[in-house]
């Protein structure tokens, strides 16, 4: 039996064309669809525009309306494919995976970097294999399908402006690959428990300070006070420099009783933190409770961020507590911690 898709049309590069501007989205739906007429052979396919917009000008408001359409039709079909513009998608993705939670229904972000309605592009592969892998029954949860391969929605990140392979997965292997008609799985998906989730509320006070060296300590005043969580995109491991430090001690006094939150990340994109290791990061680790992204994506600590801010308003442990919650494979360093530690306890009490 065929399988019946919504695709949600945002816009992006894939519905683009040339105006007096440059590239911009204009394409319908049904126009794109017309472009995969292969997809009729394995599936019913319904179209709805959400918007028409460059991803540069995606915001939290359009995160909240693609899961709303998600979620109002989620009974009526059985999978999703949302086409999205390549610049945001990652951050998109992500906050998706935690606003829609247990879905035993695919939920596939695809877009291309180069229109579908150009004789040379990318876009007809990237739909029509997103299309197929929502149609298998194995398909679930909230996934990036880009040049023939499976992303975790929180392990995406685009690490190229123009090359057809322009996502990778961070930190974790692709869940599968999709080659001229054939699925191969190499992490095997649908073993969820409980109901699918959707949540709506996203807290998005929160900035990204991205330290450079002699980053002045002045910044931090400011963005302490207006936002209540701070990401710091540190170097190598993470810590906090000297040319910032005692600033940052004193901000971290003041605020952080009155419910800041401060997440240290890295600006390696691969292996991740760990802040123990040398005494810029330590130190500070000891001295203040700071969250810490290991081996998660800058844009799903961000999101995840926004999303248990939302959930859990002023309980600053709750929020700690399910940060290292791993959903949609977003974390794994941190349960490899915690499992260390509770083995070592246990041989010591034995």
């Amino acid at each position: 039996m065929k399988k019946n898709i919504l695709l949600l049309c945002t816009g992006g590069t894939i519905a683009s064309s040339n105006g007096s501007c440059g590239l911009a989205p204009g394409l319908d739906g049904e126009d794109i669809l017309g472009y995969i007429p292969s997809a009729e052979d394995f599936c019913h396919i319904e179209v709805l525009e959400i918007c028409k917009i460059d991803s540069t000008n995606m915001t939290p408001a359009h995160w909240r309306i693609i899961m709303n359409a998600v979620k109002d039709n989620y009974e009526k079909y059985d999978g999703f494919v949302i086409l999205h513009g390549t610049d945001t998608m990652a951050y998109t993705v992500a906050a998706l995976s935690y606003m829609i939670q247990n879905s035993r229904k695919p939920i596939v972000f695809t877009g291309s970097q180069k229109p579908i309605s150009q004789d040379i592009t990318d876009a007809r592969k990237n739909l029509i294999d997103s299309v197929f892998y929502a149609c298998d029954d194995q398909s679930c949860g909230v996934t990036v399908v880009f040049n023939g391969i499976v992303i975790a929605g929180t392990r995406a990140k685009k690490i190229r402006a123009h090359s057809y392979d322009a996502f990778t997965s961070v930190n974790f292997p692709i869940l599968a690959s999709v080659h001229d008609g054939h699925l191969i799985r190499f992490i095997p998906q649908g073993n969820l428990s409980g109901a699918v989730r959707f949540q709506e509320a996203m807290n998005d006070s929160i900035a990204v300070l991205k330290l450079i060296p002699g980053s002045r300590p002045g910044l931090l005043e400011y963005l302490f006070e207006h936002y209540d969580c701070l990401v710091i995109e540190s170097f190598g491991l993470g810590g906090i420099p000297e040319s910032i430090r005692e600033e940052f001690y004193a901000q971290m006094r003041y605020w952080e009783s009155r419910g800041k939150a401060v997440v240290i990340a890295t600006q390696v994109m691969n292996e991740g933190s760990d802040m123990e290791v040398y005494e810029v990061g330590q130190q500070v680790k000891k001295d203040f409770h700071l969250l810490e992204t290991y081996d998660m994506t800058l844009e799903a600590a961000v999101t995840k961020m926004m999303h248990l801010m939302a959930l859990y308003p002023g309980d600053n442990e709750a929020v700690r507590e399910n940060f290292y919650h791993a959903v949609n494979y977003d974390i794994l360093y941190r349960q490899s911690v915690d499992a260390g530690h509770r083995m070592q306890d246990s041989v010591l009490t034995v």
